[in-house]
């Protein structure tokens, strides 16, 4: 699907703005400690690269700026107590200079995770297909597809781990097919450990990663009306179904561990039973087992 209004790139052209007459239509929260090192490097080095707006007519008549992209820099050069600030003022509707402004943040090689995901939706929402917003941010085609299917499943949770780099988007997608089929889970899971994307950290990372995700949904929305909502009849079923799917997930995790762990102390009982291997445990010092594990694995009879 292309775009029914294609952004076009107007000519822009270099001024000094006045800062009180711009106005920022969408501000975005920023962290403290990288707003100031982006003060501390303007205020030694200068303005790397002019800030750009569009001309609007004030209600006072006079012209002012909306802002298209820039908006650190401008609040960096108000921090500075900078009156005016170099401005690529360019002719562009409130449409253009709305996608020009998710185009750049999307780019952006730093960004916040839900920034970029909010961005990459925006723009399917306008009509831009994977390969245009691919062709605007810089980013691969097979990267903003499986992008927008999680974004289309609502996989919020998977989508914030894949930005911040807690688990690749390969695993994300196996995962999102997964379900909430445990077996089929942990399928994914080994799949992507034997494959070598998942390994150390990133794989713990990934397993408290499926665990709130079955516990707490696939969203990360945690935004609560503040007047509590009235307890009805339907409302009491829905968390009472809500209960007792948790238990069963609870469940089917303390099950297949269960498996798992059998299958562990049956393999060691045919070890220990193996005087070959004893003797190997012997040789290298590795003869003690730990009573707990010990009573659990070794069977009756002659032991080491």
């Amino acid at each position: 699907m292309t775009p029914t209004s294609p952004v076009s790139v107007p000519v822009p052209d270099l001024r000094m703005v006045p800062i009180d007459r711009i106005d920022v239509l969408n501000p975005r929260e920023r962290n403290a400690e990288g707003f100031a090192k982006i003060v501390e490097n303007i205020r030694t080095i200068g303005l790397k690269k002019p800030i750009t707006v569009t001309p609007r007519a004030g209600p006072d008549g006079a012209e002012r700026y909306v802002l298209v992209c820039g908006e650190g820099r401008l609040t960096a050069f108000r921090t500075l107590g900078e009156p005016r600030i170099p401005a690529l003022v360019i002719d562009a509707s409130d449409e253009d200079a709305h996608l020009m402004g998710l185009c750049e943040n999307v780019a952006r090689r730093r960004y916040r995770a839900l920034e970029l995901l909010s961005g990459i939706g925006l723009l399917k929402d306008k009509g831009y297909s994977a390969k245009d917003i691919a062709d605007k941010t810089g980013l691969t085609v097979s990267y903003i597809r499986d992008i927008l299917t999680l974004f289309e499943k609502g996989e919020e949770r998977l989508l914030v781990a894949v930005q911040r780099g807690q688990i690749p988007l390969n695993s994300a997608i196996s995962i999102m097919r997964a379900g909430d089929d445990e077996k089929a889970v942990q399928h994914a899971l080994q799949e992507a450990y034997e494959s070598g994307s998942l390994r150390g950290q990133h794989l713990i990372q990934a397993r408290r990663l499926i665990h709130r995700r079955q516990e707490l949904g696939k969203t990360t929305s945690r935004a609560m009306s503040r007047k509590p909502a009235d307890i009805t009849a339907s409302s009491l079923v829905r968390t009472y179904q809500k209960e007792v799917k948790r238990q069963q997930v609870m469940v089917r995790r303390a099950s297949f561990a269960q498996e798992r762990l059998l299958f562990i102390a049956g393999a060691l009982r045919r070890l220990i039973a193996d005087e070959n291997f004893t003797t190997l445990l012997r040789a290298e010092g590795l003869d003690s087992i730990p009573k707990y594990v010990a009573e659990r694995i070794v069977t009756a009879g002659p032991t080491t």
